[in-house]
């Protein structure tokens, strides 16, 4: 409003924001005022013959469709207004207005996130009740099935997915109180991995392989399709959480997308320098050609998986995640190019982690 200081014709200019008043009608609010003399203005009420428009007084509605958001009160010694100072004027209340809507929409936003956050700790706090149990009649079968050879290992199998689902849980509950990871590059950007996911150096990846590995053939077994696990599993130590995300998300898409019947498997193969690479890979149609780049892009799924559930987001975390562990995802096909025992029709998207040399990303 200092803007106004060169016009002699201008006496004062007051701003104002709507406020619920007592009826129907708001009240307004005096938030700035042009001179500034350190009087306090009273707001102005319904009934208060300041809203009446009188010979030097005149009000500029500060309205956003049909919602008045506020007002600028303008006293001059000059009627009419010169073109130049009703043009700053409009300016003027223009400007405020959409500073007003801002505000507003940020409130809103800040009020909407509060309550999601609310519900999202309510729904967290439930459930880890129904984990809690499921855990404890795992624990009670598990015992009673001591001998069982066959079905122990499906027992211990649910037990493992019990404690990957509370590590979801726990990382959704540390959403906000920790940094989280970014990839490294000209193109940095937040990984949607959860902090709470993603573990310390030096972990044995074996350890995390175990579940996967289970899960695999509990799902071959039930959708009547031949699974290859490795013939060796990868001596390979570091973020083996994030790793562990990675290949989960890819042995899903795998069950998901390829056709019924066709063979998955896990191929694991020493590389120079300690680096490995892990190849999941299908033996059904090729993805083609011209989808090969563009499926790793967030949002982006192939023609093949329109129709069915996702979010097409899983490829681009995994190549995300791959390059701040300093390796790489890529899709290779066939999968006999990966190696030749693999079948020469299908799949692989091969996951390349650096060995112990390798530079920090």
């Amino acid at each position: 409003m200092a803007q106004f200081a060169d016009r002699g014709d201008l006496q004062s200019l007051v701003v104002y924001v709507t406020q619920p008043g007592n009826g129907s009608a708001p009240s307004l609010v005096p938030i700035g005022q042009w001179p500034s003399d350190g009087r306090a203005l009273p707001a102005v009420e319904a009934s208060s013959p300041l809203r009446l428009p009188a010979e030097q007084r005149r009000w500029l509605p500060l309205r956003h469709h049909n919602v008045l958001l506020g007002a600028i009160q303008v006293e001059t010694s000059t009627l009419p207004w010169p073109d130049t100072l009703g043009q700053r004027l409009q300016a003027v209340a223009l400007c405020l207005t959409e500073a007003l809507c801002l505000d507003l929409e940020q409130q809103r936003l800040q009020q909407t996130l509060k309550q999601q956050e609310a519900e999202l700790g309510l729904l967290l706090h439930q459930l880890r009740n129904p984990l809690a149990a499921l855990r404890t009649f795992g624990q009670l079968l598990l015992r009673r099935l001591d001998q069982d050879g066959q079905n122990r290992p499906l027992v211990e199998g649910l037990l493992a997915e019990e404690r990957q689902l509370n590590r979801y849980v726990d990382a959704l509950s540390q959403l906000g109180r920790s940094t989280t990871p970014v990839v490294s590059g000209e193109a940095a950007q937040p990984l949607l991995l959860p902090p709470g996911l993603v573990g310390p150096e030096g972990q044995p990846l074996p350890d995390w392989l175990e579940p996967l590995l289970q899960r695999a053939s509990a799902t071959a077994a039930l959708q009547g399709r031949p699974w290859q696990p490795p013939a060796r599993m990868p001596d390979w130590h570091g973020d083996s959480g994030a790793v562990a995300e990675i290949l989960a998300n890819l042995l899903e898409n795998a069950f998901r997308y390829s056709p019924a019947g066709s063979a998955i498997g896990l191929h694991c193969q020493p590389l120079a320098g300690g680096a490995w690479q892990l190849a999941v890979w299908d033996g059904g149609a090729p993805i083609v050609p011209e989808e090969r780049e563009t499926i790793f892009e967030r949002g982006v799924r192939g023609r093949d998986g329109q129709n069915l559930p996702g979010t097409g987001l899983g490829l681009a975390l995994g190549r995300d995640l791959a390059r701040s562990l300093g390796g790489e995802l890529n899709l290779v096909v066939p999968p006999a190019a990966v190696a030749p025992e693999l079948p020469p029709q299908g799949n692989a998207f091969c996951l390349r982690l650096p060995g112990a040399a390798a530079p920090d990303h």
